[in-house]
């Protein structure tokens, strides 16, 4: 790991039995996703999670805006805090903005993350989440918790220093407003890049707490999958050239366990205070997965440091 002078950072392990606790505490933060085609599995996800829960509500490509604050709402109703992603570049215009806004504020929801989405050309006026925050339509609706996309692995559209420019305008922006906000990480593959990542907040003097985002439960296809289509960078890659041995390279997370273990693993003080896993497998089955691990109900090897969900 590094420090903020790009030197390796030193870090002590915690006994295995710290490891097992930090990872259940860790975990009882968590926070998931559904898509507004998810919506009727909500009675079948309170099941799983507890209602302390966060559940992100994704605007997936069939989906509308609209879709997406109906969804939220009936989160809202099924007992979670709900937090309805908001693509600047898939909202036609400010109206639009304003009418979702208020009529999630008016459904008792607080909390939105802003993404800037992946369309090549926006649809209407609003390029990227930093063109929301400045058009003072959070602060009009009285939406004060407020998360923002991280990338700790890079993003392949745009430069290392243009998002780190971004991040630091959208500190400026909870200096200046008092808002709370919050970053949710773009899931990965390695662990090591994400704590790199942190010693970097750091270095740029950014303050905001880490929500990082660990793939769900999913085969290996559908991993790749997503990651090549979320353009996830070096660690992909190194997956690609190593399929046959990819648990094996030593600084890959494939599993959620692995990235779970490893990020928990060394003594230090952290800006990552939650984890946010992506339901790529599905959102039932990422929510049995939090609801066992949070239970406690894993194993954790003390040679090899694996974790492994009991059935």
């Amino acid at each position: 790991m590094r420090g903020p002078s790009g030197q390796s950072a030193s870090v002590d392990p915690i006994a295995d039995d710290d490891v097992k606790q930090r990872i259940v505490r860790f975990v009882g933060q968590a926070s998931t996703e559904i898509t507004p085609a998810d919506e009727r599995r909500l009675p079948e996800l309170a099941k799983w999670l507890p209602t302390s829960t966060a559940v992100y509500v994704a605007h997936t490509r069939a989906a509308s805006l609209g879709d997406v604050v109906r969804t939220a709402l009936a989160v809202r109703r099924a007992g979670f805090p709900a937090t309805p992603h908001i693509v600047a570049r898939r909202i036609a215009n400010a109206l639009t903005l304003r009418k979702a806004l208020a009529e999630l504020r008016a459904g008792g929801l607080d909390q939105v993350l802003l993404i800037a989405g992946d369309s090549s050309e926006p649809v209407g006026e609003f390029s990227s989440t930093l063109d929301i925050l400045d058009s003072g339509a959070l602060e009009q609706a009285d939406i004060r918790r407020i998360g923002v996309a991280g990338h700790p692995e890079g993003h392949k559209g745009i430069g290392s220093i243009l998002l780190w420019e971004a991040l630091q305008a959208k500190q400026a922006y909870a200096d200046r407003t008092g808002a709370t906000m919050h970053i949710v990480t773009q899931f990965g593959f390695n662990a090591s890049a994400v704590l790199d990542w942190e010693y970097q907040l750091q270095r740029h003097q950014i303050r905001l707490p880490v929500h990082v985002g660990i793939a769900g439960p999913a085969p290996l296809p559908k991993l790749i999958q997503y990651a090549m289509q979320c353009g996830i960078g070096a660690s992909l890659r190194t997956v690609m050239r190593n399929l046959s041995a990819a648990g094996n390279v030593a600084e890959l997370a494939i599993t959620a366990e692995q990235h779970l273990v490893r990020l928990l693993a060394t003594a230090r003080a952290s800006q990552i205070v939650a984890p946010h896993f992506f339901a790529l497998g599905g959102c039932i089955e990422t929510a049995r997965w939090i609801g066992q691990v949070a239970a406690g109900a894993f194993d954790l090897d003390p040679r090899s440091g694996k974790l492994s969900v009991r059935n």
